[in-house]
């Protein structure tokens, strides 16, 4: 299903809404639940230069596809979203931030299958570069708000999120994951098994503290061996100011440097 008119309850949320890229996004998110931060900011921002058509599965609230949108002005996306409250936030968001012609909603679970996906609109062998953020923490005690549970949280592997990407992207399309750290094995195993150029960017607190969170990229149809960056340091040895590149990518001044020819 498409989504296309937001309701007016959205639109009233935008009066409260968060700003992203110093100030460039005005984006409009749940009072409870789960709510995009750093990391949705990095997975929009890796996309290479000049990316054509996008693709962003579990796109919640729309801030990683909106941020996409805000660095590169011939880009067009597509958000693919399970929830319908979220995927009518993310219409609203889109609205609001001048993006109505380059972007479009679909209503769809990322782990749909082909034949679904076709059917609700959503084409195979498409995209330029494919993106997610999927839901984290497989075990554990589930968050209390059922929204948040949803967005934070997996009954399985994110095998099947990588499957749904590789699908979608073209033949030498492009797939980004950002996920917690411990789900690198999984990620890697996922990746592996479908595309090439595997490089893992490891996203740490602090210098010398072990990474919470890894960016993951990989090329559909590429045999090139993996690689694996030097972190990427949020913050510095004290305080809450965050390190440069992260602070200019907030900002919106920076894209995120996977170290091309290096």
């Amino acid at each position: 299903m498409s989504v296309n008119q937001p309701p007016e309850f959205v639109k009233r949320q935008q009066q409260d809404a968060d700003a992203f890229l110093g100030g460039k996004l005005s984006i409009a998110q749940p009072e409870k639940g789960f709510r995009a931060g750093l990391d949705s900011v990095l997975l929009g921002a890796s996309l290479p230069q000049g990316t054509g058509h996008l693709l962003d599965l579990g796109a919640g609230a729309g801030v990683a596809a909106l941020c996409a949108l805000a660095h590169d002005e011939g880009l067009e996306a597509t958000l693919v979203e399970n929830n319908a409250d979220m995927a009518m936030l993310a219409a609203g968001n889109v609205e609001a931030n001048g993006f109505s012609h380059r972007a479009a909603i679909l209503k769809i679970s990322a782990t749909a299958t082909g034949a679904e996906r076709k059917a609700l609109g959503l084409g195979t062998d498409r995209f330029d570069v494919v993106i997610a953020n999927p839901p984290f923490f497989d075990s554990g005690t589930h968050a209390p708000d059922p929204a948040r549970a949803a967005a934070r949280h997996t009954d399985g592997e994110v095998s099947g999120w990588v499957r749904t990407a590789v699908s979608c992207a073209h033949a030498s399309g492009v797939v980004i994951f950002i996920h917690m750290a411990q789900a690198l094995p999984q990620l890697l195993a996922a990746f592996d098994s479908r595309m090439g150029a595997i490089t893992v960017l490891p996203i740490a607190p602090r210098p010398g503290m072990a990474a919470t969170r890894v960016l993951v990229r990989g090329r559909k149809g590429s045999k090139a061996p993996m690689r694996m960056l030097p972190p990427l340091i949020v913050h510095g040895e004290t305080g809450s100011a965050f390190a440069e590149p992260v602070r200019s990518i907030l900002r919106g001044e920076a894209r995120l440097d996977w170290h091309e020819g290096k």
